[in-house]
């Protein structure tokens, strides 16, 4: 069952003295715990809810350089993220994968467009020329190679390329958390952090299991606030001030069927002046974003923004029929925490960048890890390696490699026995890639545990809900090892099921009780019309 090692994990926490606890199970959580943990130290993380269900659930699912940086002639930090990218492109092949942004300028545009092609030839360059060279387009060009543009107010256009992930962000963040877990860390979700108190230079911390109410206390030597856009109110919480806080920026993204055959992302500047994208997604296209201050962290789609949306893509492609609200599949809204110091008011937030700040308290052995994006999160999990190590934490391995899929030799014998078993031509007709490249890039070296299974089981390598690629036997390798608490960790974030599948078409899914029932057992019904309550 889905929820056992959880139930485990909870109980290695009672009573118990980590080196760290990290409170927050975002990208930044994440990834400091796999690289502490990875590196010899005893590190505890938890969240509130599930992990990746904030910001790090509802990004574009793109891993940048950060392109527009140029324009506010932010060089070292688009430098620093093109290298990110590139390790990142190094270091999970099968997950983060080169792809072409095609972009159209308009007419009365604040820069000519032959300028910009300029600044992305600038950025081929700073990327180490990593990836395909970036080229010039006419009008004409766009065109004849992108027939739904809208070109009758476009001036010129570039291609060049950047990176994207092939699952989603929330399955990416995870990934961090379960290597986290087979490093020796004790993560667990829906656990908050109730009190807690510095002493002798540590802290004495309450949790409280969020699904069960039973309370769990600890020691730690480190506190590190990695709550993203909560980071200022947990800070509150213990008594830390901060020379950062956070600014908010309100973005949203639509999934609809799919606009284009295109395989590039479409890139656009919106109305409001900010970058536009048509994100290929699969057999569906994911459109956004917005760009809007807000003061809460906590935010939904509005009307507003949902017409933003439409109006844009609507003006910008040719398409026999608008895109309506009724087509929407599913939509993504999230807050951009923006890293600023006391002094910087609320004016110049939209020039702010999505660079990370990790600030560090001695005196409380405390740290707080400010902004951020997906593209830097491995910086991120080295700077706080640094930072706990220089609150007098011994870091026992700290040449240790932390992150990175398993080495050749390990794929090449999965990829042998994969073919032995004749896995491929046991691939769903409707499937977009065979499934030895999918097991591969979701599980890694337990991709094995699969195999074993189809020999034992060759049914269970059946789809189990339509339209979704998930068959019987990674919903059970599911229940295992990822910490399923409720169906929506598994249908929006374990998987991305409810974000290509239309709702009517989830609630009448004939596998959708029998994949409750592997993740929950006796408590499938309950966890079923929980999850079918929350589609209404």
């Amino acid at each position: 069952m889905s929820t056992a090692l959880r139930d485990k994990n909870l109980e290695s926490l009672q009573g118990q003295e980590y080196d760290v606890l990290i409170v927050g199970g975002g990208v930044n959580g994440a990834v400091s715990a796999a690289a502490l943990a990875g590196k010899g130290v005893r590190v505890a993380l938890i969240d509130r809810g599930d992990f990746a269900s904030g910001v790090s659930s509802n990004s574009s699912n793109l891993a940048w350089g950060g392109i527009k940086y140029l324009e506010s002639l932010e060089f070292l930090l688009v430098n620093k993220l093109c290298r990110s990218r590139n390790e990142l492109m190094r270091a999970y092949p099968a997950t983060v994968k080169e792809i072409r942004f095609f972009t159209t300028i308009q007419r009365g545009f604040r820069f000519w467009s032959f300028f910009v092609f300029l600044g992305s030839v600038l950025y081929w360059f700073m990327g180490r020329c990593k990836t395909r060279a970036p080229r010039y387009l006419s009008a004409r060009a766009i065109k004849k190679l992108e027939p739904e543009i809208n070109t009758s107010n476009a001036a010129g256009g570039l291609e060049y390329s950047d990176c994207y992930l092939y699952d989603n962000d929330a399955r990416f963040v995870f990934s961090f958390i379960r290597r986290a877990l087979d490093l020796g860390c004790v993560a667990a979700n829906y656990v908050s952090l109730d009190e807690a108190t510095p002493r002798d230079g540590g802290w004495d911390c309450q949790l409280r299991d969020c699904e069960g109410e039973k309370t769990y206390s600890l020691r730690a030597k480190v506190v590190v606030n990695a709550c993203g856009p909560w980071v200022d109110a947990m800070n509150m919480k213990l008594g830390v001030e901060t020379q950062y806080r956070h600014l908010f920026s309100k973005g949203i993204h639509l999934i609809v069927d799919r606009v284009t055959d295109s395989r590039r992302v479409l890139t656009f500047f919106a109305s409001d002046g900010r970058l536009f994208f048509l994100i290929p997604m699969g057999p569906k296209t994911c459109i956004g974003t917005t760009d809007t201050a807000v003061s809460d962290p906590s935010v939904g789609v509005t009307a507003e923004d949902r017409q933003f949306v439409l109006d844009n893509v609507n003006q910008l492609i040719d398409l026999r029929e608008p895109i309506r609200p009724e087509d929407i599949i599913a939509e993504r809204v999230g807050v951009r925490p923006l890293a600023v110091t006391g002094s910087q008011g609320a004016t110049d937030w939209v020039q702010l960048s999505r660079k990370h700040e990790i600030e560090i308290n001695k005196a409380l052995s405390q740290i707080s890890i400010f902004g951020g994006k997906l593209t830097d999160c491995l910086n991120v999990g080295d700077e706080v390696v640094e930072a706990v190590e220089s609150l007098n934490v011994t870091v026992p391995k700290p040449n240790a490699v932390w992150y990175g899929e398993p080495r050749g030799s390990v794929k090449a014998l999965f990829m042998q026995q994969a073919s032995q078993l004749g896995l491929d031509e046991m691939t769903d007709p409707g499937s977009s890639e065979p499934l030895s490249e999918r097991f591969w890039r979701r599980y890694g070296e337990a991709a094995f545990q699969l195999l074993d299974r189809i020999r034992e089981m060759p049914d269970s390598v059946e789809l189990m809900i339509e339209h979704a690629e998930y068959t019987r036997c990674e919903i059970e390798l599911t229940a295992r090892r990822e910490m399923v608490v409720r169906l929506e960790d598994f249908m929006r974030r374990r998987s991305k099921i409810e974000q290509v599948v239309r709702a009517e078409d989830i609630r009448g899914a004939p596998g959708l009780a029998e994949a409750s029932q592997i993740l929950f057992g006796g408590d499938a019904s309950r966890r079923l019309e929980e999850y079918l309550a929350t589609l209404d």
